[in-house]
C-alpha cells in the first residue's frame, strides 16, 4: 500500500515541479491569453527560442499545455481552463501570505484610486451604461481571444496615436494581462499625462473568468 501511496503523491508532485519556476509561470500566464507560438512566447518572455520550448516541454510533460502544429510552427495552448485557474490560485494565495509580493504588486498599481470601493459587478455595470470606458492594452490578437465585456481594444504600442479616439469626458480604466503585467501601467501614466482620468484595473482575463464573470470572445 506504501507504494501506491507514493506513486499517488509523486503523480501529483509533477505538476508543483512543472511550475517550480518562474518563467514556466510567465509562460502559463501568456498562454491564459489564447494560443501562442514559441517564437512568440520565446519574445514576450526575453527568452531564447531554445530555452523557451524546454520550458513548454516541462509544462507539456505535466499536461498543462498542449500543441498543435500550423505549417512550419508549433502553436501551444493551456490544457484546459482549469490550468489558468490554478495560475489565478496559486498567484492570489501568494499574495496573501508574502510581504514581499504584496509590496512589488502595491508598487506597480499606482492609479487604482478611482476604482476603490467599487466591486468587478459595479464596472461592469458602468462600462455597459458608457460610465466608464474599459481598455485592454494587450496585444490585438489577445484581444480577439478573449475579452473583459464591453471593452475597447487598444493596444499600449498604439495608445499614443490613437488617443484622439478617446473620450475625455468618461474615465478610462485599462487592464492587461493581471496583476504582473505592466502594459497598464505603461497606459495609465500615458493617459494620466495627456489630460484623461485613468485607472488600473489589475484584473486579467484569467482572473476575471475564474470569479466566475463573463468573457467575451
Amino acid at each position: 500500500m506504501r507504494q501506491v501511496k507514493n506513486h499517488l503523491y509523486e503523480q501529483v508532485a509533477r505538476i508543483g515541479k512543472a511550475l517550480a519556476s518562474p518563467k514556466r509561470l510567465e509562460l502559463i500566464e501568456l498562454l491564459c491569453q489564447g494560443e501562442k507560438s514559441v517564437e512568440t512566447l520565446a519574445a514576450q518572455t526575453e527568452m531564447s527560442v531554445k530555452l523557451a520550448s524546454a520550458h513548454l516541454r516541462e509544462l507539456r510533460l505535466a499536461q498543462l499545455v498542449q500543441t498543435r502544429k500550423e505549417g512550419k510552427y508549433v502553436m501551444y495552448q493551456l490544457a484546459g481552463p482549469g490550468v489558468a485557474d490554478l495560475w489565478v490560485n496559486l498567484r492570489s494565495e501568494a499574495e496573501e501570505r508574502l510581504v514581499e509580493l504584496q509590496m512589488a504588486l502595491a508598487s506597480l498599481v499606482e492609479h487604482k484610486d478611482g476604482l476603490e470601493g467599487l466591486d468587478r459587478t459595479a464596472i461592469l455595470k458602468k462600462a455597459r451604461s458608457g460610465e466608464v470606458l474599459v481598455l485592454d492594452v494587450r496585444p490585438a490578437d489577445e484581444f480577439a481571444t478573449a475579452h473583459l465585456p464591453h471593452a475597447l481594444s487598444l493596444p499600449v504600442g498604439e495608445l499614443k496615436k490613437r488617443l484622439a479616439e478617446l473620450p475625455k469626458d468618461v474615465p478610462v480604466v485599462a487592464y492587461c494581462r493581471g496583476p504582473f503585467c505592466l502594459l497598464a501601467k505603461t497606459a495609465v501614466e500615458l493617459l494620466r499625462k495627456k489630460g484623461y482620468q485613468a485607472f488600473h484595473l489589475a484584473d486579467g482575463v484569467a482572473e476575471w473568468r475564474a470569479r466566475g464573470l463573463p468573457i467575451e470572445r
